[in-house]
């Protein structure tokens, strides 16, 4: 049903590369606050890669950069090989974007919502169509299309969102915390959608605050903390025998960070 969307466009039946997407020396400051510090990060193709880290790592400004949205202090970013920030203008054409906190024009129903999207991506009107119908039905969301998005739950809208991000059948799927808020059904459907995405040769890369869903998805990880990557690679020589969350606290910290509230044991009244 979905194969003209899930399959990346373009070129695709020849081999593909087997790195997707690679960071070198990522930085970017603003004022004083240095959010990101030289990063170094290497995707390879058809898989999921997972980003952790805490509230402030630097995972959105990290996300940001590689998908055009906010240029890059030093560091280069390429992806397939072509770099993204070659010129003036972020080349972002082989991407499919879902931004944390993304404002969609909620105005629109979820069918107009999809036709923008492809329009933007310079698709037909007809190819528009196609996809759009198959879309909706992967997501579930065949009789909410002539619905505004402003009507839709938070889960409705994320996937309308994300359906928006693959229309145009991306190699390079970017998605910030795209369960954040969404109820489990939504989530193992949306999983789903993605797995056969990656098993067609396209790649995810996602963050979460999510450990759980991140060590049971992703088949790559990066642990961010500070600005910068403690750990990156293969889930199982990132954890080490260890659970993602347990190697996580390792890395970043936090273990101790309730020692010495002894007072907390001690009611008042």
């Amino acid at each position: 049903m979905l194969d003209g969307v899930l399959t990346p466009a373009a070129g695709d039946a020849e081999a593909g590369p087997a790195v997707a997407l690679t960071v070198r020396g990522l930085t970017k400051s603003f004022g004083s606050v240095h959010a990101v510090k030289s990063v170094d990060l290497t995707v390879h193709a058809g898989k999921f890669f997972g980003i952790v880290g805490p509230n402030g790592a630097g995972k959105t400004t990290t996300l940001s950069m590689i998908t055009g949205l906010l240029r890059p202090d030093s560091g280069a970013i390429e992806v397939r090989g072509a770099e993204v920030w070659a010129g003036r203008r972020a080349r972002t054409d082989g991407m499919g974007v879902l931004p944390d906190r993304l404002r969609l024009f909620d105005r629109l129903t979820g069918a107009q919502l999809l036709h923008y999207a492809g329009s933007l991506r310079g698709l037909d009107r007809a190819t528009i169509a196609h996809r759009s119908r198959d879309l909706a039905i992967a997501f579930g969301l065949t009789a909410s299309l002539s619905r505004p998005v402003s009507d839709y739950s938070v889960g409705m809208t994320k996937k309308i969102a994300l359906a928006s991000a693959m229309i145009h059948a991306p190699r390079l799927l970017v998605l910030d915390e795209p369960f954040e808020s969404v109820d489990p059904v939504s989530t193992a459907a949306i999983i789903r959608i993605l797995r056969r995405f990656a098993a067609a040769g396209g790649t995810v890369v996602l963050s979460s605050h999510s450990m759980d869903l991140i060590e049971r998805v992703c088949d790559e990880v990066a642990i961010i903390a500070a600005g910068s990557v403690l750990a990156s690679g293969p889930m199982r020589e990132v954890l080490g025998g260890m659970s993602l969350e347990d190697r996580f606290v390792e890395l970043a910290g936090g273990a101790g960070a309730v020692e010495g509230m002894e007072w907390l044991q001690s009611f008042s009244g």
